[in-house]
């Protein structure tokens, strides 16, 4: 598989050269990201194609965060309307902000660190279901 690297280009300018939209670019990013796919060089600001020795598939089942966030859109736990998503969890419900780049959430987790961790499972479920669903709106 050969490989690949992206020099300069941000989430906005991928989106802007493929048609994709922003969201999907970022939640596709995040993706192969998580998966070990592809990486960032800060030093070259630029994305590039990598494949690490170990199973993709791993990557989910290592992730926590990511698996719970993969169920909970597969439940139907996220309503959106706009930048706003509500994913129920239970008998609770955490409210999910994007603003432009940026997401955040009301739960403990992003109050304690903010991002400085990775997303909360509630931001990544967000996240999933708006690059499924990039223009529509979608309530429980």
């Amino acid at each position: 598989m050969g490989s690949w690297r992206i020099h300069g280009s941000s989430p906005d300018a991928l989106a802007e050269t493929s048609g994709l939209s922003r969201e999907g670019v970022r939640a596709a990013l995040t993706q192969l990201g998580t998966a070990g796919r592809v990486g960032y060089d800060i030093a070259e600001a630029a994305f590039f194609h990598r494949e690490l020795p170990y199973d993709a598939l791993r990557a989910i089942k290592d992730n926590p965060r990511l698996a719970a966030a993969r169920s909970l859109v597969d439940i139907g736990a996220v309503n959106r309307t706009g930048n706003l998503c509500t994913v129920r969890v239970g008998s609770y419900s955490y409210q999910v902000r994007f603003d432009g780049d940026r997401a955040s959430c009301a739960c403990r987790w992003w109050a304690e660190y903010g991002g400085g961790r990775g997303p909360c499972t509630h931001i990544l479920a967000a996240a999933l279901d708006r690059a499924a669903h990039p223009r529509e709106n979608r309530t429980i």
